[in-house]
């Protein structure tokens, strides 16, 4: 694996690519406007992605603040607009940001968001919220420190189409039945009549058995224990796991293959993954096998990854050289089928007594080689 993309190489090419993707190393307001990646317009069912968000502190994936964040941000909607189908989604993954020197909210973050939605002429077709119970206490200097703000533990997902009804099918992300939902199905007991929503619930209403809950679009309040509710600290992650029907992902997982990957080569793990739990929930509710999903922030190219797995076709773009050559580790060897003069990769040893194969990624000895080497 070369040290970092020989200069003068063109963003629009790839740097790898599988039997069904395709991933590019460049800025992603030049490559989705260059004129080879114009191929793709009108053909992308899903853009999936989180951008950097507006934090304060720099991060070394990058980011803005303020009204240059705002400005920035939107003008990557009339160019994911052109690259969706008429009826595919955009979904957008953006946290929370704090007003410089102080324990308020900035609303720079809504703000992008609004601009967005109106420059790209698109629709809000329903708003999320990822709740991740592992996020670090933030900001530490009002909630360690100070302790005047508690921890802010989620982010905000946008999904947008072109059109008021893109393609989506609940029926792919059904979650099981809770315990007391089974056993409500199996006696068919349970109160009907007028609740003080003044919703009527009928005698037959909750009877039949769909195969699983639709999922909400946040973790219900009825789902979670009370405030006041006796539970013992040892039995509450259980008690959630067997009642909240949340969306809700941590980002926790330490013995993953891309983690494993970079740590072997000694190249910095993104410290921003998309947790794929969460992309796999969006990739099936809203494409089929065979759609095109695409990510312009990639990463560690998550979305990629869990695209290949479902059996989509993929693009995505990161500006990165470390993070895009390494994301490679997402992937089985055997799916590559070309990789850039800047990536080799080389069977080095059979594992006899699992019939395992392991791979390695790593500088190619000359620099015109562009084709995978399996020797």
């Amino acid at each position: 694996m070369a040290e970092a993309l020989r200069e003068g190489r063109r963003a629009s090419s790839p740097i790898y690519q599988t039997n069904l993707g395709s991933a590019y190393c460049g800025d992603s307001l030049k490559v989705l406007g260059s004129k080879p990646f114009s191929v793709h317009k009108g053909m992308v069912q899903l853009a999936f992605t989180s951008p950097p968000f507006p934090l304060n502190t720099k991060k070394s994936y990058g980011n803005l603040q303020g009204e240059d964040y705002v400005r920035w941000f939107a003008k990557f909607a009339p160019l994911l607009r052109d690259m969706v189908t008429e009826d595919g989604s955009i979904v957008i993954e953006i946290g929370n940001a704090w007003m410089p020197g102080q324990p308020t909210m900035s609303t720079h973050v809504l703000e992008a968001f609004l601009r967005f939605l109106k420059k790209g002429d698109l629709h809000l077709c329903q708003e999320f919220i990822w709740y991740n119970p592992a996020r670090l206490p933030s900001p530490i200097e009002w909630v360690n420190k100070e302790r005047s703000r508690v921890k802010d533990a989620f982010t905000r997902i946008w999904w947008m189409s072109p059109t008021p009804r893109p393609k989506a099918d609940n029926r792919k992300v059904l979650r099981e039945y809770s315990p007391s939902m089974k056993r409500l199905i199996e006696t068919g007991k349970y109160n009907a009549g007028v609740r003080p929503s003044e919703h009527h619930i009928g005698a037959e209403s909750f009877k039949a058995n769909n195969n699983g809950a639709i999922p909400p679009n946040v973790g219900g309040v009825d789902a979670l224990p009370s405030m006041d509710g006796v539970i013992t600290p040892k039995g509450f992650a259980e008690y959630l796991e067997q009642t909240a029907n949340l969306l809700k992902a941590a980002n926790t997982l330490s013995s993953d293959c891309y983690r494993k990957f970079c740590l072997e080569r000694g190249a910095p793990i993104h410290p921003a993954r998309m947790p794929s739990t969460l992309v796999e929930f969006f990739v099936k509710f809203l494409t089929d096998e065979g759609d095109v999903v695409l990510d312009p922030f990639a990463g560690s190219n998550t979305t990629g990854a869990v695209a290949q797995d479902l059996g989509r076709r993929w693009l995505s773009i990161e500006a990165d050289w470390n993070y895009a050559a390494h994301s490679i580790g997402r992937f089985d060897p055997t799916a590559l089928t070309s990789t850039c003069e800047g990536l080799e990769v080389n069977e080095i040893e059979q594992n006899e007594e699992l019939g395992d194969r392991s791979y390695n990624a790593k500088a190619p000895p000359t620099a015109s080689s562009s084709e995978m080497l399996l020797k």
